[in-house]
C-alpha cells in the first residue's frame, strides 16, 4: 500500500489516500480444460508429498514455490497450464533432491524396488 497526503483543490483541506496495486490473478488451465486460480498451497503440498521422508527442508520447498510463481507471473500471460507448472516443479525438484525427483513418477516401498527401477531405466537407455 502507498500512503499519500493530498489537498482538496476546492476547499484546501488535507486528507490521506491509500493506494493498492491491483494484480490480475494467475489462473491454471487443467488437463480437462477447466480453469482455476493458482493455489500456492496445492503446489507446496504436492512437493511435500514428493519429498516425504527425504532430507528437504520446508524452507527449500517454499522457495521452489516462490520461484515457480515468480516465473509464471513474469511470463505476463495470466494463465499457465498445469503441465507447465508440473514441469517447472520437476526442474526445481531435480536440483534439490534427485531421489524425490525420480519418486514423483513412482512410489518405492524400499531401496531394492528403487534400485530395480533404476536398473530398468538404465537398460532402457542402453537399448536405445
Amino acid at each position: 500500500r502507498i500512503r499519500r497526503r493530498r489537498e482538496c483543490l476546492h476547499c484546501s483541506k488535507r486528507f490521506t489516500t491509500y493506494e493498492i496495486v491491483e494484480t490480475t490473478p494467475l489462473m491454471v488451465v487443467k488437463k480437462d480444460g477447466s480453469i482455476e486460480p493458482f493455489n500456492r498451497e496445492k503446489l507446496l503440498n504436492g512437493l511435500l508429498r514428493a519429498c516425504e521422508k527425504r532430507p528437504v527442508s520446508l524452507k527449500a520447498l517454499e522457495q521452489i514455490v516462490d520461484q515457480i510463481e515468480q516465473k509464471l507471473k513474469n511470463a505476463l500471460e495470466g494463465e499457465a497450464s498445469s503441465r507447465r507448472i508440473g514441469e517447472l516443479a520437476l526442474e526445481q525438484l531435480r536440483q534439490v533432491d534427485q531421489v524425490a525427483y525420480v519418486s514423483v513418477y513412482r512410489e518405492f516401498q524400499d531401496i531394492d524396488s528403487f534400485l530395480q527401477e533404476l536398473k530398468k531405466m538404465q537398460q532402457e537407455q542402453l537399448s536405445h
